[in-house]
């Protein structure tokens, strides 16, 4: 295939998926910062699971909540499923106020995983980015020079392995592929009730350290950091055992190593961001030239002879 061939199909492909791309990236890039956030309030102030239990309860009587989300920093509890305002863990009242920070990462996630709530728009957008870098490596070495045209090269080129690994693991999330080294524990029975499973978690794990418990695929699991690592639980009435590790979803949040990773996805996040902005500009500067009046080329032209 002719490099110019590649070249038209790398610009259709980035004028056609342009803005979906933009709202990934750019959503990508603040919920790059989560697992950072995350990590630093767990060191805050001790959870005490009684009070968690007698909040669920008293909040959910009819066990109609799939699950729960604990924010340390912030002492408070999102009860999941049931539209029902965070609730601060120091008075057992209603929140007065949301939290800005939690607030943008739950609408950059949403919309991250669901634009304009079609999780089919950026599985296809995310495919299109993969056939975009596919396109440019197929390009060939670039040219390194200080224009437009030489950054959009060298960002490519030197982010290669961070801007290959964002939409291949993102794509692995879409379709299922985990790389598990090892099976899941099945379910025994009826899934915990929520203040159960609480106890069970607290029973091993500082509350303080939870993210969130709820049931997931029939069983209940719980997402714990531990080292910096954000570890998924599998939750029972006997024990909390860890589940096999899911790499692609790892790699792709940030979580494996809040203090490596969640940086090196803001770079990757910049770097892509980077490579559709000066895409977008060398076509749009090309698209001018070329309508620019005939008369005034000429000009140009014939000025730069002269000199």
């Amino acid at each position: 295939m002719s490099k110019p061939l590649l070249l038209t199909l790398h610009r259709w492909i980035t004028l056609v998926f342009a803005l979906p791309l933009f709202a990934i990236i750019a959503t990508g890039l603040i919920l790059s910062f989560e697992p950072v956030v995350q990590v630093s309030g767990i060191g805050g102030p001790e959870i005490d699971p009684g009070r968690v239990v007698e909040l669920v309860k008293r909040y959910d009587p009819d066990s109609k909540a799939r699950g729960l989300s604990i924010n340390a920093a912030g002492q408070r509890m999102t009860l999941q499923g049931t539209g029902m305002p965070a609730i601060d863990l120091v008075t057992g009242a209603p929140a007065a106020a949301s939290s800005g920070l939690s607030d943008l990462f739950l609408w950059a996630r949403i919309t991250h995983e669901r634009l304009l709530g079609q999780a089919w728009l950026v599985t296809s957008s995310t495919i299109a980015m993969m056939a975009l870098m596919v396109l440019g490596i197929l390009m060939g070495l670039p040219r390194l020079r200080n224009t437009l045209s030489g950054w959009h090269k060298g960002t490519a080129w030197f982010a290669l392995p961070l801007v290959l690994l964002s939409p291949l693991t993102g794509l692995c999330m879409a379709f299922g592929l985990t790389f598990q080294s090892a099976t899941a524990p099945a379910g025994a029975g009826r899934p915990l009730l929520l203040p159960d499973a609480i106890r069970m978690v607290a029973a091993s794990h500082d509350m303080s350290h939870v993210i969130s418990i709820g049931t997931r695929g029939g069983r209940v699991m719980a997402r714990i950091y531990d080292g910096g690592e954000l570890r998924a639980y599998a939750v029972s009435s006997s024990d909390v055992t860890p589940l096999p590790r899911n790499w692609p979803r790892l790699i792709h949040e940030g979580n494996w190593s809040a203090l490596i990773a969640s940086p090196l996805n803001v770079v990757t996040s910049i770097a892509l961001l980077t490579l559709l902005s000066t895409g977008l500009l060398i076509w749009a500067r090309r698209k001018l030239r070329k309508r620019r009046p005939r008369s005034e080329r000429q000009t140009d032209a014939a000025v730069v002879g002269a000199g």
